[in-house]
């Protein structure tokens, strides 16, 4: 990729907040001033508003966004079905819900000429996308840019790079991530992925249901965790180009394309909530334990989708960022669990604290409701005989998507070639060591 998009990419600037009434205008003048949709909107432009909720939830939960562009999205030919390749959807009904732990090592390299969307895979998920619950787990590997435009109306797509950097072209303007890094793309926002590495490899949560949020803290306090000011949503940037672009549409679990005159990234000003974002994980305010005991990985969480119980996520964006561990007389990996909620995890760089071998950057693994897990035999003998220091955990980054549901994996993921057949095996090691009293 040519160094100009990386310097592009690098000198970004950036709104600051999570949920903030944001505004922005490439050109001074486009906002109208004191109303959304004036008679005449100002520079010719068209006014349009982009509801990513129901007009009547409440305020504090309300997500829309006004956009001054130069053609509105009415304007369009027909979509016609085209192929989804390795994208699936939810009700996920190609095989049985597996109560086995399963883990994959990475997706394998892509032909070339493959695109974000078309390396993106499916590994999974659970709901019903035309009922808006649930989620889906997906990868991608790409070694190209994306020449035509993508939106979801199926659901906001949480990207997590891996490897590579990435420059995301929005209606709303530009998005610089890099591994470490993730980016939030509200329900049908389009959007093109520009590579800034020549391939990129990384996951991608689709949640169905409520747009993820910031979660609550509680006793935590006013403080903590993810804070929104490093939030970061763009400043508008539009692209005036005249000529044929192709637009594909994901809407209930196909992908449909239309051949546009014009691109429709032409947003040249727009405001509201309703908007991507970017984030550092490495920004992300780890607390945990100052006396004894490993904390609830709830603790982990960095934004939420709720559902219709309080409490119960439709699915969480959990990470295990850099921290320090100093409980006393605690066993300070992970412990032993089995869990109500499902949980898919995947590791971005290093090493994960509980699994001492077979757990890659690039690949996952899938604990489903009450499959019990933890950490692997070498993992336990280690961490059952170390003296406890204080020790900074700063040479790993790994996430989890938990939802309430179960996963189910697709057919091409029960099936891979890089699934793991033996994962199992990490436990068989784990001893007697029962010594009855006396």
């Amino acid at each position: 990729m040519s160094g100009d998009a990386r310097k592009t990419a690098e000198q970004l600037t950036y709104l600051s907040g999570f949920g903030n009434e944001h505004s922005s205008e490439a050109v001074t003048g486009a906002l109208p001033v004191g109303r959304n949709s004036p008679q005449r909107a100002p520079l010719g432009l068209y006014a349009e508003q982009l509801s990513g909720t129901a007009f009547t939830e409440p305020r504090a939960h309300n997500r829309r966004s006004w956009l001054y562009r130069i053609r509105p999205s009415a304007a369009h030919p027909a979509f016609t079905r085209t192929d989804n390749g390795t994208i699936r959807t939810a009700p996920f009904t190609e095989t049985a819900p597996d109560p086995n732990r399963l883990r994959w090592n990475p997706l394998p390299e892509p032909p070339e000429g493959t695109d974000f969307l078309g390396g993106l895979w499916t590994l999974g998920g659970n709901g019903d996308v035309t009922q808006r619950t649930g989620m889906a787990a997906h990868l991608y590997h790409a070694n190209a840019s994306m020449e035509r435009v993508f939106s979801d109306a199926d659901g906001e797509l949480l990207i997590v790079p891996e490897r590579g950097g990435l420059l995301l072209h929005t209606e709303f303007g530009r998005l610089h991530v890099e591994p470490a890094h993730i980016a939030l793309i509200p329900r049908g926002v389009r959007f093109r992925v520009e590579l800034l590495d020549g391939s990129a490899r990384g996951y991608v949560c689709e949640n169905y249901g409520a747009p993820f949020r910031l979660p609550d803290l509680g006793p935590i306090g006013a403080n903590g965790l993810a804070n929104a000011r490093d939030f970061q949503a763009p400043v508008a940037a539009y692209e005036d180009v005249e000529g044929p672009v192709e637009v594909v549409n994901k809407f209930c679990g196909n992908l449909w394309r239309a051949t546009y005159d014009h691109s429709p990234l032409d947003v040249v000003a727009w405001h509201g909530n309703h908007v991507p974002y970017s984030y550092d994980l490495r920004r992300f305010n780890v607390i945990g334990t100052i006396s004894y005991d490993h904390p609830d990985p709830s603790i982990f969480t960095v934004l939420t989708s709720p559902s219709d119980t309080p409490g119960l996520a439709g699915v969480d964006f959990v990470v295990f960022a850099p921290r320090w561990l100093v409980g006393e007389d605690t066993f300070r990996p992970p412990y032993f669990h089995r869990n109500v909620m499902s949980e898919y995890m995947g590791l971005i760089e290093g090493a994960y604290d509980a699994k001492a071998e077979g757990f890659v950057p690039g690949g996952g693994s899938l604990h489903n409701m009450m499959s019990a897990h933890g950490p692997d035999r070498e993992t336990f003998d280690r961490a059952s005989a170390a003296e406890l220091r204080p020790q900074k955990i700063d040479d790993g980054l790994a996430f989890m998507f938990e939802t309430r549901w179960p996963v189910t994996a697709t057919a091409q993921a029960a099936r891979a070639e890089h699934l793991q057949r033996a994962y199992d095996d990490v436990w068989s090691g784990l001893q007697r060591h029962f010594r009855p009293a006396g």
